[in-house]
């Protein structure tokens, strides 16, 4: 039997031609990476209910589930969030 992996602890919602989102892009992956920790990046355009909620504030980052920031990533936020 093979395990599942887990799913990702951090979703970072976005959309093209967004420079903020490019930063937060660049902090998410490398504070995942050297958690060992992954993350999951949805792209907000695609889906008009997602629009409406985080059109103005994106890039939005949950962590575990939770809203954890929106326009910009704080590294040593979010390490203290995944609890590094």
């Amino acid at each position: 039997m093979t395990a599942t992996p887990a799913p990702a602890r951090v979703t970072l919602y976005s959309r093209q031609g967004c420079h903020l989102c490019d930063d937060a892009r660049v902090v998410v992956a490398a504070v995942c990476a050297d958690l060992g920790e992954s993350f999951d990046e949805v792209d907000i355009d695609a889906d008009p209910d997602l629009v409406d909620r985080f059109g103005d504030e994106v890039p939005v980052t949950f962590v575990d589930g939770r809203q954890h920031d929106f326009w910009r990533v704080d590294e040593a936020r979010l390490r203290a969030a995944l609890g590094s």
